[in-house]
């Protein structure tokens, strides 16, 4: 970070907090569904997609979807992702592509698929890869470009996937670069739909409390009874 960068935080952070003991409230207009050139995101009426989340660009979420706080799920160059039926996207994952005039050696569009049924962990990061249904990808993974992800898969926590790596249907994958663990039992291939099931019980409970257009009137509403000077962030 450059001395000017430094600085100019310095005194952003400064004026900020002079207000705010001089009796200033901020309060945020964030927009979780962003549009790109002319490519909006879809979603249905039973998507969930976080007041702090963003969704920019040329996204499909299917039905029960779900793209937790402070996720970013970003086509914005061109090529598409899709997250598919019950399947979310947890607090703090990336999902995104290649840059605009990227390919992959496959010669497959460098698109991000994510099937029906699959959680991918918080903090974890998609770029360009396919992700078939009923996978669960824990905390922290890395899965790169042109990587192939089959159902019914695990990934362990902190897993790191190497562009154009195949992790074959009905195993449990973990490590840097990821290996080959064990086969996954019947009970550990239940849960995964399971897991997405409940995931998603649990955004429709986030979902009701927060009204179509946003609330963030609902926060000035309240800054205003108390008399205090508001200025939007």
């Amino acid at each position: 970070m450059s001395a000017k960068s430094v600085v100019g935080r310095a005194l952003r952070e400064t004026g900020v907090a002079l207000k705010k003991r001089g009796g200033v409230e901020f309060f945020t207009r964030h927009r979780p569904i962003i549009a790109f050139y002319g490519e909006k995101p879809f979603k249905t009426n039973d998507t969930f997609i976080a007041p702090s989340a963003s969704v920019i660009g040329n996204v499909t979420n299917w039905d029960e979807s779900s793209v937790w706080y402070g996720a970013v799920v970003r086509a914005d160059s061109g090529h598409s992702i899709e997250i598919g039926f019950s399947s979310n996207i947890q607090d703090g994952a990336v999902v995104t592509t290649l840059p605009e005039n990227a390919t992959l050696e496959t010669g497959f569009p460098p698109n991000t698929h994510v099937g029906h049924y699959v959680s991918v962990g918080a903090g974890s990061v998609l770029v360009s890869c396919r992700i078939d249904d009923l996978v669960s990808i824990g905390d922290k993974c890395t899965i790169l470009e042109g990587s192939l992800v089959e159902s019914h898969t695990m990934l362990e926590p902190g897993s790191v996937v190497l562009p154009y790596s195949r992790i074959p249907s009905g195993q449990k994958w973990g490590g840097n670069p990821a290996k080959y663990i064990a086969d996954l039992t019947i009970e550990e291939k239940e849960a995964i739909k399971s897991n997405a099931e409940k995931t998603f019980e649990q955004a429709w409970e986030h979902l009701r409390e927060f009204l179509p257009v946003g609330n963030t009137f609902v926060h000035l509403e309240e800054l205003e009874k108390k008399g205090v000077e508001t200025q939007q962030g």
